[in-house]
């Protein structure tokens, strides 16, 4: 068993207000806990993995170029193909919207810091 403190676990912002905790980071699975800023949204981006994602608190918008945009409201889910171009927004104008993401197989928890060419380019 391995056991993942939130206060210690590991952390960064790949932009500012958009906060991204490693609660799980095996090879098989991977699970990220994130906040977002009012009106955030992640650059359109893909990932082999395949993706759950689950609304905490607030909502979340997902768009997909198949799907279309859609509001997710708190503890609505999300299932995201692996290789499936996606956007991921909270649509809120005063609020943070927090959430978690689940891959499968596991991604690495820098994933973000290795597409540093998506944040700049948004």
């Amino acid at each position: 068993m391995k056991v993942v403190r939130f206060e210690s676990a590991e952390s960064y912002e790949p932009e500012k207000n958009w906060r991204r905790v490693s609660l799980c980071n095996q090879s098989d699975i991977s699970i990220e806990h994130f906040v977002k800023a009012p009106g955030h949204a992640s650059p359109k981006h893909s990932h082999p993995n395949a993706q759950v994602l689950i609304v905490l608190k607030g909502k979340l918008e997902i768009w997909t170029a198949e799907g279309g945009a859609v509001i997710l409201e708190e503890m609505d889910t999300a299932y995201i193909d692996g290789d499936q171009e996606h956007i991921v927004t909270n649509p809120l104008k005063d609020e943070v919207s927090v959430g978690l993401d689940i891959f499968v197989p596991g991604r690495s928890f820098d994933f973000w810091l290795k597409k540093k060419e998506l944040l700049n380019n948004k």
